[in-house]
């Protein structure tokens, strides 16, 4: 070969190395800092230090109504909600768990940072591993690193956590809330540090957005739903909602006014009411009476949220004078994100509408639940399907890259359903019924997930459960009309 053919086919070979190492970086443009984010695809950052993690029972000590709060809600029980422990377990074996940490990161973060956990299942864990997101895993926040991540936007425990500080005559406690502290605040057991983001929705976004672990894809996106809507512009956060009573936040998702001090509470509640009947469920097989019944309180919370959220309008539409269709609007009234929100190709939001002649004769019927939890095929899910990097359908957040189908309802906004009917020769007028309903999970979902539990979680002496149940359906709200059939 002559020098200059040679040339040519080094030239050749340089260019295609260069697009090739172009194609990559343009195939994965989030970098990710390893020496900063070393509990990786977790973001905590953990400043380590001998001070420690507390168990939340210490922290009843001094502060028994907050810890009543809490021991009752959704974060008390984030790591071991059965649910959850079936998810991470298929994920490890699905995918190892050096990936499926970013999952235990926001459920159980001491329990990550100290290296605790080392996959699904409770046995041989701490008081603190187990109690999830307690107190001390909040209140020790003392940063946050959203500017950081790979997407340079809040996701997968995007927080800085350092529960004390290492000084001359030992270690101190230091923890963080949104107060001015007081002189005596901490009782010389902690000291105690104001920090603007605990009352803020920033705080909130470091785990509740959901990306994934390679692509940085939002498989759940609530945090971002929340900033772009009308409740971040009138200065309204996740705090005003979720960690009030169900009045008080219908009154601030009504009149966007901040509740005043005396009314927040660590509730936390949200629509997981499955949950928290799992959990009480387990408290009166435990023989706690009274956590049982907190529980079965927050439920009831949880219930009234969801049916709080939602409006719904029935309106005819005709053609040449002849009822043809009905338009069904849903409108998310209250959620301060999107309706449904979290992993919503998981979560079920649809509409069941039934239209009756004079009669009594159905002549429209639709969205359905079966006897065995299977919802008919004909009905309009108002969610998402989620999908591979192969383009194909898929359900499980270590697999999705992408939405096929997205449809859920923006803070204040609204979604309309149109359903055609035939109205039978001689009617005069139909009545129309349209349900907003939700659960957590298609039927099928659940049950392959509590299938999947890890050996050392025993449903049926832990729970109650001898088989997997029906899952429990809510009506969020429900509107009847009556039309005529000509116009």
């Amino acid at each position: 070969m002559s020098r200059k053919l040679k040339a040519v086919s080094l030239i050749a070979s340089a260019l295609m190395a260069v697009c090739a190492a172009t194609a990559i970086a343009g195939a994965s443009p989030f970098k990710v800092d390893l020496e900063l984010f070393k509990f990786y695809p977790s973001l905590i950052v953990y400043e380590k230090n001998k001070a420690g993690f507390t168990e939340p029972e210490t922290c009843g000590g001094c502060h028994e109504d907050k810890y009543k709060e809490w021991n009752g809600s959704l974060h008390s029980m984030a790591f071991i909600d059965p649910v959850y422990q079936g998810e991470l377990n298929k994920a490890v074996k699905a995918v190892g768990h050096e990936i499926s940490r970013q999952c235990e990161g926001c459920h159980s973060a001491a329990g990550v940072v100290t290296g605790e956990i080392k996959g699904p299942g409770l046995s041989g864990l701490s008081a603190v591993a187990k109690a999830g997101v307690s107190c001390d895993i909040c209140h020790s926040i003392s940063a946050l690193n959203h500017d950081k991540t790979p997407t340079k936007e809040p996701e997968n425990g995007s927080f800085v956590i350092k529960p004390g500080e290492d000084r001359q005559d030992g270690p101190v406690l230091v923890k963080h809330g949104p107060n001015k502290p007081k002189a005596d605040c901490g009782g010389g057991f902690h000291e105690c540090r104001q920090t603007e983001f605990h009352e803020k929705a920033d705080l909130c976004a470091s785990c509740h957005q959901v990306y994934h672990y390679e692509k940085h894809f939002p498989i759940e996106a609530t945090y971002n739903e929340w900033k772009h809507s009308p409740y971040a512009q009138k200065d309204i956060h996740c705090q005003d909602c979720h960690m009030v009573a169900t009045d008080t936040f219908v009154k601030a998702a009504d009149t966007m006014v901040k509740p005043e001090r005396k009314d927040y509470r660590h509730y936390f509640n949200g629509a997981n009411y499955l949950l928290y009947y799992l959990g009480a469920q387990a408290a009166q097989k435990a023989g706690d009476k009274e956590q049982s019944q907190r529980l079965m309180a927050q439920y009831d919370m949880a219930v009234k949220r969801l049916q709080k959220a939602a409006e719904l309008e029935i309106e005819p539409v005709y053609r040449k004078g002849a009822l043809a269709e009905v338009r069904v609007r849903v409108k998310n009234m209250r959620a301060g994100h999107n309706l449904p929100t979290s992993l919503t190709n998981i979560r079920q939001m649809w509409l069941e509408v039934i239209a009756k002649d004079e009669k009594g004769e159905v002549v429209l019927a639709t969205g359905a639940v079966g006897a065995d939890g299977t919802l008919a095929e004909d009905a309009r899910l108002l969610n998402s399907d989620g999908m591979g990097s192969d383009m194909h359908f898929a359900v499980d957040p270590w697999i999705i890259t992408a939405f096929s189908r997205h449809e859920t309802i923006p803070p204040k906004g609204y979604r309309d359903v149109h359903y055609g009917i035939a109205a039978p020769k001689g009617s005069a007028r139909v009545t129309i019924e349209a349900r907003l309903r939700y659960r957590q999970a298609d039927q099928k979902i659940a049950e392959a997930l509590l299938k999947a539990v890890p050996k050392d979680i025993d449903l049926a002496k832990d729970y109650g459960l001898t088989k997997i149940p029906t899952l429990p359906v809510v009506d969020m709200v429900s509107l009847k009309r009556e039309v005529p059939v000509m116009k």
